[in-house]
């Protein structure tokens, strides 16, 4: 099942060319999430849902140590969260994730800095790998959904 959901990438010189299949989006909900992620590195995305039914993204994030199983269940539990804000958002909104599988940390980084910099340009200091000059990203969906 996840080996359908991976990042690829191709490198031309100093470019470097990545191709994220994204997972269908789910409900995040703790068994499912158990039960229907890998246990493996990869990057993921996070929504809720607002009243007009709208998604709205709230997390892009990779995961490394203990995978996207133990990452996306854990910043969907509001018993964990920390933050006033997101606590409420999660626990007054239908949450839903998707995620890819990546397996480098470096590629993990250049796809993070990629995301990063297309949804919240200045506001956060992501580094990439620093192996290439400049780095692009095309998102495949089963739902046909894209977000950059």
């Amino acid at each position: 099942m996840a080996m359908n959901f991976v990042v690829t990438k191709k490198i031309d010189g100093t470019n470097v060319y990545y191709t994220v299949r994204w997972s269908k989006f789910a409900i995040a909900e703790k068994y499912s999430i158990i039960t229907g992620v890998p246990g493996m590195s990869g990057i993921f995305e996070l929504y809720y849902q607002d009243k007009k039914k709208k998604l709205n993204l709230l997390r892009v994030q990779r995961a490394w140590f203990g995978g996207l199983r133990n990452a996306i269940r854990e910043v969907s539990d509001p018993l964990l969260e920390t933050d006033v804000k997101i606590k409420n958002i999660l626990e007054n909104h239908v949450c839903y994730y998707r995620y890819s599988v990546l397996e480098s940390y470096q590629d993990l980084a250049d796809v993070l800095f990629f995301f990063s910099e297309t949804y919240f340009p200045k506001r956060y200091t992501v580094e990439s790998s620093g192996r290439f000059l400049k780095i692009f990203l095309q998102e495949i969906s089963p739902e046909k959904i894209v977000t950059i």
